[in-house]
């Protein structure tokens, strides 16, 4: 039985890591370009981890989404664009019956000193694959934060109101 067990646990740590590009972390900056935190984004085999640590938020709930340009360079952040779509509809809201559009994610809560801290994944996104909404496509993508939250339903946003932080996610 020892001999068995040995050459298991040396192929066990000998087996290549999930395949893809390797993790890309990102700045959150505000409208003056003052640093609001990070995020790290991740490829899983059938979608995207998103680890984020913001500061300097208002207390409470906010939007967070993916925008479709790798440009936050106004300082409303409309540079970045609207929500990702990719090959799927123009259509917003987790919680809509119709669908939802790629960018969409999970709103994003701020404690009472403005910090936020979250992890969460979608299956809508891959940092490269084409099959799903590529963030490091040719103009790669933003991941944007709203003053207000999303309630996944109603259009074009959610009522996620003005954009408050935007981070670029492109190719290093």
């Amino acid at each position: 039985m020892r001999r068995l067990i040995l050459p298991l646990a040396i192929a066990a740590i000998a087996l290549p890591a999930v395949a893809g590009p390797a993790p890309v972390t990102i700045q959150l900056k505000g409208p003056a370009g003052e640093d609001m935190g990070s995020a790290t984004l991740t490829e899983a085999p059938r979608g995207v981890v998103l680890r984020i640590a913001a500061r300097g938020l208002t207390p409470g709930w906010h939007g967070l989404h993916f925008h479709e340009k790798a440009d936050c360079s106004s300082a409303d952040f409309k540079s970045a664009g609207g929500h990702m779509h990719h090959d799927g509809p123009v259509v917003h809201g987790l919680l809509n019956p119709a669908a939802n559009e790629t960018g969409d994610l999970p709103n994003l809560y701020a404690a009472a000193d403005g910090a936020a801290m979250a992890e969460m994944f979608s299956p809508s996104v891959s940092l490269s694959m084409a099959d799903r909404g590529p963030l490091l496509d040719a103009d790669g993508s933003a991941l944007v934060i709203h003053a207000s939250p999303d309630d996944h339903a109603s259009q074009p946003i959610g009522g996620a109101g003005a954009r408050v932080a935007c981070a670029v996610i492109k190719a290093p």
